[in-house]
């Protein structure tokens, strides 16, 4: 946003408004802050009509809040020292937060689990409500209602105000200590506001909406987002009993809190609403108040461009207030996000034989929580491809089709993998979630434990923190020692992946690259929802079809081989002495003064397990199995690879 040509013309007809007096019998009395008149302006001239303003007996709607948080028309708050407009108010309008209530996908899923499940449609409804439309859901519970369903929220102009300025910032800061969770959210049922500053000047909100600012440091700690951003889900069998257990559908607090961000005092908030500390900012349009410095943003950025873009392209049907512009500065915002916050990135050419190139990928988390976290249809996927130096194709994993999914990815589930040995094989860091039965569900009411869970953790990320009953690894990366591990460590919040590429015959230089796409909604998660039919999954398919679906590429990494000098040419000098004695066990000595690891392939390329630090005379006891073995040994940038037949 950008500081507006027209301030002065603006400034002339605030002055005018302010200042003129009224024809008699006008309107024009204060009544609060602003008078009636001066309101009515402010709200033509920034077209926030769409905005809804009023008070339910619990919160006071967005609309309350953009006269003062809006967009300042004479141009002296909530602007930088360059005059571009940072209000506060139009960064929220264009969020996902802002408009949880409309989300079309939201809609639709919702309306899928009720299809299956009618009898629950009172209880799933007002479970989810609670955190996509808590204005409305919890003011009605206040006010003495059981339920809050999807037809209460659809009349209710507070419920679909979505995640609204009061669902932040009216949360009790003793009730809300990060023990909640599922929608459990506690409110001062006082007409307070907290914010982030000291001594607030009062008389400006309470005159003008009846609040009463209050510092309080919970609205930028981690804590204030509990409540929303972990959510477990009681399980049901196919006819709709519930089985006793319950899945753990999104644990994003808890994964913050398994890492190293709580004692450096990174919270939810220092990421997703950045601040600005470059100067004073003062924050009440029409208002002499004191600079604050820092200022925050709230553009509340996460990762979820395609629904961004969705609703930008669909602003008249869904009923939303921001413009196509403000969707297009949160859609930036959340791209900066993915490519520039989300993960880092290194391949490298670790050695080069004559039938086998080998490489590695280095992926590290830089979010605070799991990567990619919250709902569990998200995933990332790595695309590695190896070609000539003509560009000929000679290995191709994670290939995307045309409707952007991943054809080399197993039926039922893609499975971890530490090393990649053809092309169809796939690395994916996702959720998987498994029914009653065992089979994978997309279905969350069936969803009873997790059968996949290699999402990247987050740096310090340890098995035996107190939450990691909630946020478990799951699958074949809980035992690869290459996942979440540095040296034996655990908490490096990363993951080293191998390729064995097969190259017999090439001899010319050839050049890697790695690529890292993130998906918010992959195709074959929303299969099983698109195989039925409502109103509102029927809107939403359509708007999806005509979306940008295309996965976001993240991160990208290349590495080359050199010109391959075929052994028979050179004079081999290894680090490394093996005697292999097959006559009495399966096993090889090993000789070295040098200091290595070690790492153990069998023929189909498949790592078994690494010896680490390693140096002068051991022995390496192989399987009892008979076949081909690859011992791969690392010293300081040089690979020796030796293979052993085991008859």
């Amino acid at each position: 946003m950008t500081f507006r040509p027209f301030l002065v013309i603006i400034s002339t007809l605030v002055f005018l408004v302010l200042f003129l007096p009224s024809p008699e019998g006008t309107a024009n009395a204060h009544t609060g802050f602003h008078s009636l008149d001066e309101r009515a302006f402010f709200s033509a001239a920034l077209n926030d009509t769409t905005l809804f303003e009023g008070y339910n007996g619990l919160f006071a709607a967005s609309g309350s809040c953009v006269q003062c948080h809006g967009f300042d028309t004479a141009g002296l708050a909530s602007v930088d020292f360059l005059g571009n407009d940072l209000n506060v108010v139009d960064d929220w309008r264009s969020t996902m937060m802002a408009n949880s209530a409309k989300d079309p996908f939201w809609r639709a899923k919702v309306s899928h689990e009720v299809l299956l499940y009618p009898q629950h449609q009172e209880e799933i409804e007002t479970k989810c409500t609670a955190c996509h439309a808590p204005l409305g859901h919890f003011a009605a519970i206040h006010n003495g209602a059981s339920s809050y369903t999807i037809a209460d929220m659809e009349q209710d102009s507070f419920g679909l105000d979505g995640v609204s300025c009061l669902s932040c910032h009216q949360q009790s800061p003793e009730l809300n200590n990060g023990q909640n969770h599922s929608g459990e959210l506690f409110f001062d049922t006082a007409k307070v506001a907290y914010g982030p500053y000291q001594s607030p000047l009062a008389s400006p909100m309470a005159n003008a909406t009846g609040y009463q600012p209050v510092f309080s440091e919970h609205v930028g700690e981690s804590e204030n987002c509990a409540g929303c951003h972990s959510l477990l889900t009681k399980t049901l069998d196919y006819e709709g009993n519930f089985t006793g257990t319950q899945l753990v559908e999104q644990a994003t607090y808890h994964e913050w809190l398994n890492s190293d961000y709580p004692a450096e005092d990174v919270s939810c908030q220092s990421c997703h609403f950045p601040a600005i500390s470059k100067g004073e900012i003062n924050i009440i349009a029409g208002f002499d108040t004191p600079g604050r410095s820092p200022f925050y943003l709230h553009e509340m950025a996460g990762a979820n461009t395609l629904m961004l873009g969705l609703f930008r392209d669909n602003i008249e049907a869904l009923g939303l207030s921001a413009t196509a512009e403000q969707f297009e500065a949160t859609l930036a915002a959340t791209t900066d996000m993915l490519q520039n916050k989300s993960i880092q990135l290194e391949l490298t050419a670790l050695d080069r034989t004559a039938d086998t190139a080998f490489i590695a990928l280095d992926i590290r988390n830089l979010a605070g929580h799991k990567f990619p976290s919250g709902y569990p249809a998200r995933r990332a996927f790595v695309e590695l491809l190896l070609t000539t130096e003509q560009g000929d194709t000679l290995f191709h994993s994670g290939a995307f089709d045309t409707d952007f999914d991943l054809p080399a990815q197993d039926i039922d589930y893609e499975s971890h993998h530490q090393i990649i040995t053809s092309e169809d094989q796939v690395q994916i860091y996702e959720t998987v979630i498994a029914d009653v039965n065992g089979d994978v569900t997309t279905v969350l009411e069936r969803g009873s434990y997790a059968l996949k869970d290699n999402r990247l953790p987050p740096r310090g990320f340890s098995t035996m923190h107190s939450t990691y009953d909630t946020v478990q690894i799951v699958g074949e990366a809980s035992t690869d020692i290459d996942f979440n591990l540095l040296d034996g460590l655990e908490g490096s919040g990363a993951d080293r992946l191998y390729f064995h590429i097969p190259v017999t015959g090439q001899y010319a230089p050839l050049q890697a690259r790695a690529r890292v796409y993130y998906q918010a909604a992959p195709p074959r998660w929303m299969a099983e929802m698109f195989a039925e039919s409502t109103p509102e999954i029927e809107i939403f398919r359509s708007m999806f079809d005509a979306a940008d679906r295309s996965p976001v590429l993240i991160k990208e990494a290349t590495t080359a081989f050199d010109l391959f000098v075929s052994n028979h040419n050179i004079v081999h000098t290894p680090f490394v002495t093996i005697t292999q004695n097959l006559l009495f066990e399966p096993k090889v000595d090993v000789q070295s003064s040098d200091l290595h690891n070690v790492l153990i392939y069998n023929v189909k390329g498949q790592f078994l397990r690494k010896l680490e630090r390693q140096s002068g005379s051991y022995s390496i006891e192989l399987p009892d199995a008979a076949g081909l073995y690859i011992l791969q040994f690392q010293q300081e940038g040089r690979v020796q690879t030796e293979k052993i037949i085991l008859y």
